[in-house]
C-alpha cells in the first residue's frame, strides 16, 4: 500500500528571484509520479515528500514554508536550486544560502541548480572542479566568475553523481524526469512523462543556443576580422587572407584571435556557417545541397560533418526538429 512506502525527501530552495513556475511545476510532477506509483501498486519505490524552503524572516536561517506530508523529519534525499528570470537573483542572500546548502550537502543531500540556479551552488565552492552546465546565455558570465568549474554549456543536463545541474530555463522538467528515474524506477518515468505529454528522450542545450562571438576583447585588428567574417564567411576563406585583413603576420594573427575569441579561425567560421545554415533550416524549404552552398560548403558531406559536430544533429533531423516553414505543395486551408 502507498502508505507504507518509505519517503524521499526532495526540497526546492525558493530563493528572492526563483521562478516559482519551476517551483510549482516540479511540485506537481513528483506528485504525478507518487500517485502514478501508488496506483501501479509498486510499494517497493519510495514516495517523493516534497517540501519548500526559503529565508526566514530575520535573513539568517532557512525555514520549511511548505511539506506534501506535512511537518516531521527533515531529510533530504535531494536539494534543487530553482532557474530564475532575474539577471541579479539572490538579493545579496548568497552566502547564507549557499551555507545551507553545503550544510545539507555534508549529510548526504544530492544537490541540483537548474538554469541561474547554478550560480548559487557554485557559492559553496562545490562545483569547483567538476563538471557542470548553467543556461547557455550564462555560461560566460559563470566562467568569469567561478573559473574552477568544469563548465560544459552545450549539455542540458550533467548528472555527476551527488551533483546534478541542468541547464536551460525548462530544463527543470529533464531534471524532474530524472530524480523520478533515480529515486523511483524508469517505468514511473515514462508513465509520469506520458501523462504529463512530455518527451523523456535526452536532449542538449546546443540545440537551442545561439553562437555568440566575443566583440569586447579589445583587439582592434582582430574585431576588424569578425566584422568582415560576419558579412564573407561563406566565401572561400584562407589563413593568409584573414591576417592580411588584420594587417598581421600569420603566427601573430592566429595567436591573438584564439586569444580573443576563444576559437581558432576555422572553428569560428564553421560556427558562422552552421549559425546560418540553422536559419535556413528553420525558415526554408531550400534542399540540404543548396544549403551547404549557400553558407560556404561545396561539399554537401563535409557540411554535414561539421553541422553534426556543433549541434549534436544532422541538417535533416534539425530540420524536422524545428523547421517553422511549411512542406512545398502544402496549401493552407480556408478559402
Amino acid at each position: 500500500m502507498a502508505s507504507k512506502r518509505v519517503l524521499a525527501g526532495v526540497g526546492l530552495l525558493i530563493y528572492p528571484g526563483a521562478q516559482m513556475s519551476a517551483v510549482h511545476g516540479l511540485t506537481d510532477m513528483f506528485r504525478t509520479a507518487n500517485r502514478l506509483a501508488a496506483e501501479k501498486g509498486l510499494s517497493d519505490v519510495p514516495a517523493l515528500r516534497v517540501s519548500h524552503w526559503q529565508l526566514g524572516g530575520n535573513g539568517l536561517a532557512v525555514e520549511r514554508v511548505f511539506d506534501t506530508h506535512g511537518q516531521g523529519r527533515e531529510c533530504l534525499a535531494v536539494l534543487i536550486v530553482p532557474p530564475s528570470l532575474d539577471d541579479e537573483p539572490f538579493a545579496g542572500r548568497a552566502a547564507t544560502l549557499a551555507r545551507w546548502i553545503a550544510a545539507q550537502h555534508a549529510t548526504g543531500t544530492i544537490l541540483c541548480s537548474i538554469c541561474a540556479g547554478a550560480f548559487l551552488l557554485a557559492e559553496t565552492g562545490l562545483l569547483d572542479g567538476r563538471w557542470a552546465t548553467t543556461h547557455w546565455a550564462l555560461a560566460e558570465r559563470l566562467a568569469e566568475q567561478f573559473p574552477a568549474i568544469r563548465l560544459d554549456a552545450d549539455k542540458l543536463l550533467i548528472e555527476d553523481g551527488d551533483i546534478i545541474t541542468a541547464g536551460g530555463v525548462m530544463a527543470w522538467v529533464d531534471l524532474g524526469l530524472r530524480l523520478v528515474d533515480r529515486l523511483l524506477s524508469p517505468s514511473i518515468m515514462l508513465a509520469t512523462a506520458r501523462f504529463l505529454l512530455v518527451d523523456p528522450s535526452g536532449r542538449e542545450q546546443r540545440f537551442y543556443s545561439n553562437f555568440a562571438p566575443k566583440l569586447h576583447h579589445g583587439d582592434a585588428a582582430i574585431l576588424k576580422v569578425q566584422h568582415w567574417l560576419q558579412a564573407h564567411g561563406s566565401e572561400r576563406l584562407t589563413l593568409p587572407m584573414m591576417a592580411a585583413k588584420a594587417v598581421l603576420g600569420e603566427r601573430t594573427f592566429l595567436r591573438r584571435f584564439q586569444k580573443a575569441t576563444g576559437l581558432n579561425p576555422t572553428a569560428y567560421v564553421q560556427h558562422l556557417r552552421v549559425g546560418k545554415a540553422r536559419e535556413m533550416l528553420e525558415t526554408t524549404n531550400l534542399p540540404l545541397e543548396q544549403v551547404a552552398w549557400r553558407v560556404g560548403y561545396e561539399d554537401p558531406g563535409a557540411f554535414r560533418k561539421v553541422f553534426l559536430k556543433l549541434m549534436g544533429l544532422s541538417p535533416g533531423d534539425y530540420r524536422r526538429r524545428f523547421s517553422i516553414s511549411r512542406p512545398v505543395g502544402r496549401r493552407p486551408r480556408g478559402r
